[in-house]
């Protein structure tokens, strides 16, 4: 198997300044023609990601799943769902990335499995305190006949958090916990069994050659003791980030624990192995909790991800990141799209509240504006890039995609969508297959022209062949950027604040000078100023609104 050269001193580790890029894997690149992106699909557009300039790739899961939750529902974690292919598929993959000195990062999902994982079968047929039903969170109804469930907290999807089951008598029996969907029962992670098997789901990759994994939920694993009722706030996003008081089911102390595990079983391995939480929380310190030195290495700056267009607010969560996380000795580790939320091309021009894990759809009303949503995006990307620390990309930003908001209900597929009975559209919107070309089946998605969620028309204009002959393309955009990032070293290092004015955000890298404008009016960059790279192109040495730019000073 292909290896690629690692360097483990401490504060040299590859994670620390490396752009990530998020591959769904279904939405990717179809090489057998089923409509379903798989591994082979994966390998065959490496040479792209290489193009691209990223140091890494993240893969959603991929692994054996009845797919109720594309994949986040896992009924084996040592294998591959055949949707994606197989375990030599993922053998050649990884090899092929590592040629190409680009690493890989492996989805886990430990919060909870399938109602289809072997344990889950059998704890369902097991009895009432019985060492089966231990390895999930089982627990007795309230009311005269355990009619009721054990508490009154609402999954993240909709509707109860608790299903109950019928016992293998046929009477009805006891209730188990799902965060998430009926078909995604938690596991009780005070056991020891579900610690242990998970040591050795994490040796499985590590053997295989993995460098890292991304932990789905990793603030959720521990619930508070009792499990007392909780009613989140209404305004609050699905995911628990706007919660400012205690959530049993989010954040637990206990959960701490679990990653100092992890970590001493990466550490068994020959260089720099990286782990990155999952983790919505209400405060950037509180994320950084995460990151100390003997957890994790890295944590998403949803803080940083959920800030609005503002120019003050933008400065403040720049600046409050690399106090925190730098405080634990962690970079900061940025990002602006994912999975999970409105494409950032288009959420950054929303004028309607819009929480986490909605989504948009054909009634919300105004739509975002397309321009304005590329243009902002762009020049967020222009800054984020620009920030010492780890960044992530999502797949099809780099083309400018923005949210796919008009599919019809008929195709809809997140659970969110059936479980709120259409009232929240979820996360399919930015879960669209790509566009590789804009005049070939399914925008080149594959050959046959099927695809397992609709592609939008205008779509074309966006494919990659397109973008790959224009300079002013957010492709090229993308592709300076990160060539300037690591030629420059912008991934390390620390910056230096500079005032422009109340709408903008300007600081230095060093000799790089660095500048958004969030604001209505063209802002003039300082005399002298030569540009290195700008998000709206022909502009000069002036700042149209909702641009940045790097520049020197001669």
């Amino acid at each position: 198997m292909a290896e690629i050269e690692q360097q483990s001193a401490p504060g040299s580790e590859w994670w620390r300044t490396a752009v990530i890029y998020q591959i769904y894997p279904r939405s990717f690149a179809d090489a057998n023609g089923d409509g379903i992106g798989d591994l082979p699909g994966i390998t065959s557009r490496l040479d792209a990601l290489g193009e691209l300039g990223v140091d890494a790739i993240w893969l959603s899961p991929f692994m054996p799943s009845p797919q109720k939750d594309a994949g986040y529902d896992v009924s084996d974690y040592r294998g591959v769902d055949p949707l994606f292919g197989t375990l030599d598929d993922f053998d050649t993959m990884l090899a092929a990335a590592h040629d190409r000195g680009i690493r890989v990062i492996v989805d886990l999902v430990p919060n909870h499995s399938s109602d289809q994982h072997r344990w889950f079968q059998e704890a369902l047929k097991a009895a009432p305190g019985s060492p089966e039903r231990a390895r999930y969170i089982f627990r007795d109804g309230k009311g005269a006949h355990g009619e009721l469930p054990p508490n009154n907290w609402e999954s993240v999807f909709g509707g109860g958090m608790w299903t109950r089951i019928t016992e293998p008598d046929g009477t009805p029996g006891q209730w188990y916990l799902h965060i998430f969907d009926t078909s995604q029962p938690d596991f009780d992670w005070t056991n020891e069994e579900v610690r242990e098997e998970f040591r050795g789901v994490l040796r499985f990759w590590l053997d295989r050659g993995v460098d890292g994994f991304r932990v789905d939920v990793a603030h959720g694993m521990i619930k508070k003791a009792g499990l007392p009722d909780y009613t989140p706030a209404p305004s609050g996003g699905s995911m628990g980030g706007d919660d400012v008081e205690d959530v049993p089911y989010w954040g637990q102390p206990g959960v701490h624990e679990i990653y100092r595990d992890w970590h001493r079983v990466l550490a068994a391995y020959d260089g720099d192995r990286a782990l990155c939480a999952e983790a919505w929380l209400p405060t950037l310190e509180q994320t950084a909790l995460w990151v100390r030195p003997d957890e994790m290495n890295q944590a998403f700056n949803f803080g940083y991800l959920m800030t609005p267009w503002d120019a003050e607010e933008l400065r403040d969560v720049i600046r409050e990141s690399l106090d925190a996380f730098g405080a634990v000795g962690a970079p900061s580790t940025w990002v602006l799209s994912n999975h999970d939320v409105v494409r950032h091309a288009s959420r950054l021009a929303l004028t309607i509240d819009n929480p986490q894990g909605e989504g948009i759809g054909p009634r919300d009303e105004p739509k975002p504006d397309r321009a304005l949503g590329l243009a902002r995006a762009r020049a967020a990307t222009t800054v984020m890039l620009s920030l010492p620390g780890s960044a992530y990309l999502y797949q099809g930003e780099e083309l400018g995609l923005p949210e796919a908001m008009e599919i019809p209900d008929e195709y809809r597929q997140d659970p969110t969508w059936f479980r709120t009975n259409g009232e929240r559209y979820g996360r399919d919107g930015c879960r669209v297959p790509l566009p590789w070309s804009g005049t070939a089946p399914s925008y080149g998605f594959n050959d046959t022209g099927a695809s397992w969620l609709p592609q939008p028309a205008e779509w074309a204009e966006y494919a990659r062949a397109l973008e790959e002959g224009s300079d002013a393309s957010t492709l090229s955009l993308y592709k300076t950027l990160l060539r300037l990032r690591k030629e420059r070293g912008l991934g390390s290092g620390s910056l230096v604040w500079e005032d422009l004015g109340s709408d903008a955000v300007a600081f230095r890298r060093g000799d790089l000078h660095v500048a958004a404008n969030l604001g209505t009016a063209p802002l003039a960059l300082p005399a002298g100023a030569v540009i290195v790279v700008h998000s709206a192109p022909q502009s000069g040495a002036v700042l149209p609104p909702d641009s940045a730019a790097w520049y020197t000073l001669s």
